[in-house]
């Protein structure tokens, strides 16, 4: 695949132009290359499709019907909630694994990653973009490690505890020894491909954070609608194609964690008894990494689409403060009367800021306006751009459903209906 070739290129170019560790995006292809992005080739082909159908499938359904011991163990060695475990992760990673292989052979690693386009940004874009390139990988460990630290601690207690109950053959230590290494390589490799895929998505979107950011920062200074237009223009049309990318990875995400945490809230309720930190620990440790990837993509697309509509009000803000401007400098110029006016117009006041005021402000909100330049450009103009603004909404969507806080607030809304409908069922909570 050329495109191999093009994004080395792009990242060691990036690497050395902006003093980023070139190891760290080498690491991150390299994690691409052997989970599923590479298949150039043949070879490298049937590699990457046999690790996935022998840890993604291979493995827990083995583990579940064979190294299961539900008549022999103890109660604390018993798992009822296997099933769902095995059935949550193989579908969610299988989900993970098919779509970055498909983006790999349509786009490319380096289209993919929106590297082709970077050279088109300014240099804060540019910078910050390969900062999120090297941090990518760091990201991923921080979420994968904890869920493996948790459950290589289960596995070993599982094993060394349930002692010859656990089905075994030959030596029962090597036996053991393979069983449990199998099974944490199948959860390691399943978690970290949809980890990987969250990781991608969220850095694709900061890409056009940060590309709205620094569009905001033109109101600071003296422009043209016209480019202004145009280049809203363009972020509209990139946000557009990450919304056509990744509205089945993020539908289907949606779908998959939802079922698996109403199915394991219908099991646990319905088996009261067998519910403990042994037999249920690590359904929640499954529920917990399922939740989290779902609350990074979704977290990241309301972002985007915060950070675009903050541009409109900011846009409309950039206007009043142009026309106010332009009015007082031309009551200057006309002799008035002079009527005694209680408070008169003053950005300082505007611009204040607040010890209380709330991290959850955009921090578009806090931009400077420069009247100045505002008042060079006429007033048509100005009302054009706030209103095209006003019309034309940006951010990222599924099937025409905006991903905003809106939209969170309705899914949680959901959420909740479906999990008390569904304890009223099983347990009489109304």
């Amino acid at each position: 695949m050329e495109d191999d070739h093009d994004s080395d290129h792009q990242f060691l170019s990036m690497s050395s132009k902006y003093g980023t560790n070139s190891i760290e995006l080498r690491s991150l292809r390299s994690c691409l290359n052997w989970l599923c992005v590479y298949q150039s080739n043949p070879w490298k082909t049937t590699l990457s499709w046999s690790v996935f159908f022998l840890f993604g499938i291979g493995v827990p359904i083995i583990s579940h019907f064979v190294l299961s011991c539900s008549s022999s163990c103890d109660e604390d060695h018993k798992q009822p909630f296997d099933a769902i475990v095995e059935l949550s992760l193989s579908s969610i990673a299988a989900l993970s694994y098919v779509s970055l292989m498909s983006f790999a052979r349509k786009y490319g690693l380096r289209k993919f990653l929106f590297l082709d386009k970077l050279c088109d940004e300014s240099e804060k874009v540019r910078v910050g973009y390969t900062a999120q390139l090297q941090r990518s990988m760091k990201i991923l460990c921080i979420f994968v490690l904890p869920c493996l630290a948790a459950d290589v601690a289960y596995r070993i207690w599982w094993y060394i505890t349930g002692g010859t109950d656990i089905p075994h053959w030959g030596n029962i230590y090597l036996s053991h020894s393979i069983a449990c290494t199998m099974e944490l390589c199948s959860w390691f490799y399943r978690s970290s491909i949809f980890f990987l895929g969250c990781v991608l998505y969220r850095l694709i979107c900061y890409l056009q954070i940060l590309r709205l950011e620094d569009f905001a920062q033109v109101f600071q200074l003296e422009f043209d609608v016209g480019w202004a237009l145009v280049e809203h223009l363009r972020i509209r049309k990139v946000l557009r194609v990450i919304s056509h990318r990744f509205r089945l990875f993020i539908l289907w995400t949606l779908l998959l964690v939802t079922a698996s945490q109403l199915a394991s809230l219908l099991v646990t309720t319905k088996n009261e008894d067998d519910v403990n930190i042994y037999t249920a620990g690590e359904l929640a440790l499954c529920s917990v990494t399922l939740v989290t990837g779902l609350c990074i993509c979704l977290r990241s697309a309301t972002k985007i689409t915060h950070k675009a509509q903050s541009i409109t009000s900011l846009a409309a803000k950039w206007h009043a403060v142009a026309t106010i401007g332009s009015l007082e400098y031309n009551d200057t110029e006309t002799p008035m009367a002079h009527v005694a006016s209680p408070r008169s117009f003053s950005w300082d006041a505007i611009s204040g800021s607040y010890d209380d005021e709330g991290d959850e402000d955009d921090e578009l909100d806090n931009t400077k306006m420069v009247p100045s330049f505002a008042t060079t450009i006429c007033y048509q103009k100005r009302q054009a751009l706030v209103t095209y603004l006003e019309n034309n909404r940006a951010g990222i969507t599924v099937y025409g459903f905006m991903l905003d806080r809106t939209y969170l607030h309705t899914i949680f809304g959901v959420e909740l209906s479906l999990v008390l409908w569904l304890l009223s069922k099983t347990i009489g909570i109304s």
